[in-house]
């Protein structure tokens, strides 16, 4: 990881905002500060940010809010990942932001060390090219399953009439996982590993929530699923065939 990586922090606590500011700026990277989304869209606008650490508990705009209207906005910082900062216990905080469009979350309290593992993976894992990109010398533009397509310069589907249907960055690397691994049985373990580079916890339902969120955007129907489908006891599998178009982006 680059020591040029710029991380956006936005808490409404000064002490949080300082302590981790401090911490990762030893570790080699550089910080930035907002209390609250005023200062957050103001830091976007003036800065290259390759990173944002996003408190969900702020007075005025929370971090659901603000994490909702970053990936709605199509600017072009519309896709910079982020890391939420959730209250320890509060599931639905946790599942609410990956629906938002978070790539990851971290429960409070916790360590500034296990803040800057989390960063780590996360940059790593966005400038990493998906393993089915590297099965040919020319570029994949679109991988085609079911009766969809999926852009993966766009990172968007695009249903049988064209339509386009809108992906969060942990949808489109959660379907990407399945375009690579057609056809296989993959774990919940496997998957929250390839898909934000961690083991799962035995309550965490991220990964049950992304595969519903997916089985809605694909249509398919959760009770007889035949896209994604439900291995009793062992996963999931993307039960279609996958074929891709080389196409310069």
């Amino acid at each position: 990881m680059s020591n040029q990586d710029h991380i956006l922090i936005v808490d409404d606590d000064r002490d949080i905002r300082t302590l981790l500011a401090d911490y990762l700026e030893k570790q080699g990277l550089r910080c930035i500060t907002a209390a609250d989304g005023r200062e957050m869209r103001a830091a976007l606008e003036t800065h290259r940010i390759d990173l944002i650490v996003l408190d969900i508990m702020m007075p005025g705009e929370d971090g659901l809010t603000l994490c909702r209207n970053l990936r709605a906005s199509g600017a072009s910082n519309a896709n910079t990942p982020v890391l939420m900062l959730t209250a320890r216990g509060e599931d639905m905080d946790r599942i609410i932001g990956l629906e938002m469009g978070a790539d990851d979350y971290l429960p409070k309290p916790f360590v500034p060390r296990e803040l800057y593992a989390r960063v780590r993976a996360i940059l790593r894992r966005a400038r990493a090219l998906p393993p089915n990109l590297n099965t040919s010398s020319a570029p994949v533009r679109e991988l085609h399953f079911a009766h969809w397509r999926l852009d993966t310069v766009a990172r968007h589907l695009i249903d049988a009439s064209g339509a386009i249907v809108a992906l969060s960055g942990a949808e489109f690397r959660m379907l990407n996982v399945f375009l690579a691994h057609p056809q296989r049985i993959l774990s919940r373990d496997q998957l929250m590993e390839l898909t934000q580079g961690r083991e799962a916890d035995v309550f965490d339902r991220s990964i049950d929530l992304l595969i519903s969120r997916l089985r809605q955007r694909l249509g398919d129907n959760a009770r007889e699923p035949t896209i994604i489908k439900t291995v009793r006891n062992e996963g999931y599998v993307l039960a279609c065939e996958v074929t891709h178009s080389e196409t310069a982006p």
